[in-house]
């Protein structure tokens, strides 16, 4: 860049998720191409702290309310002391950056709205950050809806569409999956009621009567809430403990793909999600919902499912399973199409953009 400036990933936790995920990869990015990168976490860490390269500088705040007086000053004089010209706040972290920008005027905010619920932003409030979107001085959207949603209802000029990006940071083998090779089906997802972990349980039963030596492997935070208190309980109730199998986060996820032969999502609502990019770069076949731009990632349309039709979800499972030729014709278009529209070279190159945009 010819004005040297430096940047600021700005995210509330670094628990594993798309956003968190993403924030991390960008920050590690940025380094080696050579711009002074860091990375904020505000209120949490997490396992993806230790993905974080030496090269990257990092900064956790610990925040514990809302308005947290102590922490907007800590980043202030943080971002200060560092000459940081841009924030780059990922989705809910918006608000802090607000926060320091009214205490920091000459800061600019770029905003990456990661939002998972696209499909139902027309019932949904975003009522702050519409009210707040002037002191934005660009938008990223990770998917179309946001885009157009954002385009019509921000105060921002630049708006940009820019997808996600898979890259494998941690390269370790620290899991193994239960069950034998040939017959494993994983779902990469925190346990969200967006992420209809119920919806694929019950096409796993149907599954199961066709091919009883199947296993599904379910990876992602487990929230101990009331939704993760239904997974669990349907699990018991339906008997389903030899056959499925749950891991909580984990961050080998390279190492945990090449473990497995089928890759699903069975959301109701999504953006695009990194862990179906995830499932391209490691080559492995997959069914999804029809939700977000999973549709558009995966132009197989054999394999694209209405959201909320077990039966459907289970039929496509099933087919997969029985022929071999249709799997690598699923995985092997998969990941030509992560390695050519969704690569971490070309992504960069386009926030780099906006960066020297708004400088």
């Amino acid at each position: 860049m010819n004005k040297k400036i430096d940047i600021l990933q700005l995210i509330d936790s670094l628990q594993v998720g798309g956003a968190e995920v993403l924030a991390v990869n960008i920050a590690n990015s940025l380094s080696k191409q050579g711009i002074v990168s860091h990375l904020c976490a505000t209120r949490t860490e997490g396992p993806l702290k230790e993905n974080i390269e030496p090269t990257v500088e990092y900064l956790f705040l610990e925040r514990k309310k809302t308005v947290d007086i102590k922490c907007i000053y800590k980043l202030k004089n943080y971002i200060k002391n560092n000459n940081i010209s841009i924030i780059h706040a990922h989705s809910t972290s918006y608000f802090m950056a607000i926060c320091i920008k009214f205490t920091y005027p000459k800061l600019k905010i770029v905003w990456h709205d990661h939002f998972g619920k696209s499909e139902f932003l027309k019932n949904t409030s975003r009522l702050p950050i519409q009210y707040l979107s002037f002191l934005f001085s660009a938008v990223i959207c990770v998917n179309t809806k946001l885009f157009e949603w954002s385009k019509e209802y921000l105060m921002v000029n630049k708006v940009n569409f820019l997808n996600n990006f898979p890259f494998f940071i941690d390269l370790r083998r620290t899991t193994f999956l239960k069950g034998k090779t040939g017959n494993r089906i994983v779902h990469v997802a925190g346990f969200r009621r967006q992420k209809d972990h119920i919806n694929l349980l019950k096409a796993f039963i149907i599954v199961l009567k066709h091919k009883p030596n199947s296993t599904l492997h379910l990876i992602g935070k487990d929230y101990n809430d009331i939704y993760s208190k239904l997974i669990h309980d349907f699990i018991k109730d339906e008997n389903l403990e030899n056959n499925v199998f749950l891991y909580g986060v984990r961050s080998d996820i390279k190492n945990i793909l090449e473990q497995a032969d089928i890759g699903i999502l069975s959301s109701e609502s999504e953006g695009l999600p990194v862990s179906l990019l995830e499932y391209g770069l490691a080559k492995l076949p997959v069914v999804v919902t029809d939700v977000g731009e999973c549709a558009v990632v995966v132009k197989n349309s054999l394999v694209v499912v209405s959201p909320k039709r077990s039966d459907k979800l289970a039929n496509v499972i099933v087919s997969l399973i029985n022929d071999k030729v249709l799997r690598e014709k699923v995985a092997s278009e998969l990941h030509t199409e992560v390695l050519e529209n969704y690569s971490r070279e070309s992504t960069i190159k386009k926030i780099i953009k906006i960066y020297k945009e708004i400088i």
